[in-house]
């Protein structure tokens, strides 16, 4: 099922896409409220779909699916590729960092170029989205509390980033996370580490690789954020980023306002936003 938050005349609702069109789930609540109590919402959701009725997904303005996550988080150095170009070493433990829930942005909508951040880079991710909350989560269980994935980007101000050792400031400009355009739940994709994923900056591809080249695969992200929090319904979980950030290019390429960024991840849709200058 592919779920997605999105906004039309009758005000923010949550829906069921089904190729071209959505059909309003019909239940009460946001995205974390359908997430927190799918097992008594889905049959009721399944009937609500089945006999509604659906609208073309061109005459609604789909939203980030998860509006407001109670957490963010993101790894860093989790593709080998990413590593060698970043010219360090792969990380013995996981590096991880938040971006803050004022960040997430629809899939469509634009990306600002802050007036103090204009060193713009891209970083297309996997995103998870966790279901079933709890802490001290196994790697072996650690599939039963995602709830579905979608595409997002961890966009990035590189100056703010790398004048910290914290990378979180960096990280957290408004509207540098776009998710979306929906959640693909796990019933329809139960391995995430199978999927080809890549960014275009104006039709131009910047970054291709596959999520089975995860340092740290999904599973062993969640066991370890679980052993320091417990993870809730509706949490996002950014998985990392391959080779290609305009970082690393000779010379080093940033995101222009105008500039048209694609995000896009086999069976899990695409992201394209313009990017515009914050005035």
């Amino acid at each position: 099922m592919k779920l997605a938050s999105f906004e039309n005349a009758a005000g923010r609702q949550t829906g069921v896409v089904t190729g071209d069109t959505i059909t309003p789930t019909g239940v009460a609540g946001t995205m974390i409220d359908v997430i927190a109590n799918w097992e008594a919402l889905k049959r009721d959701v399944v009937r609500n779909t089945t006999n509604g009725v659906a609208v073309p997904l061109s005459s609604v303005q789909l939203l980030a699916p998860v509006l407001r996550p109670g957490k963010v988080f993101a790894i860093g150095l989790n593709y080998a590729d990413h590593i060698a170009e970043s010219k360090m070493a792969t990380p013995e433990h996981q590096v991880w960092f938040t971006k803050a829930v004022t960040s997430i942005n629809g899939p469509y909508a634009p990306i600002l170029i802050a007036k103090t951040g204009p060193f713009v880079d891209y970083e297309i991710e996997l995103v998870a989205i966790i279901g079933k909350g709890g802490k001290h989560i196994s790697r072996e269980r650690a599939h039963e509390h995602v709830f579905g994935y979608c595409v997002g980007n961890d966009v990035t101000e590189r100056l703010w980033q790398h004048s910290t050792a914290q990378w979180s400031l960096g990280k957290s400009f408004d509207t540098h996370a776009p998710i979306g355009p929906w959640i693909t739940t796990t019933d329809e994709l139960p391995d995430p580490h199978v999927l080809g994923l890549r960014c275009f900056v104006n039709g131009d591809k910047r970054q291709e690789s596959n999520t089975r080249h995860l340092v740290f695969d999904v599973w062993a992200q969640i066991e370890h954020l679980s052993q320091a929090m417990t993870l809730e319904p509706g949490d996002v979980i950014f998985t990392g980023t391959p080779a290609g950030i305009g970082a690393t290019m000779e010379p080093r390429q940033f995101l222009q306002p105008g500039d048209v960024l694609r995000s896009e991840i086999d069976g899990l849709g695409v992201l394209e936003a313009t990017l515009v200058a914050e005035v």
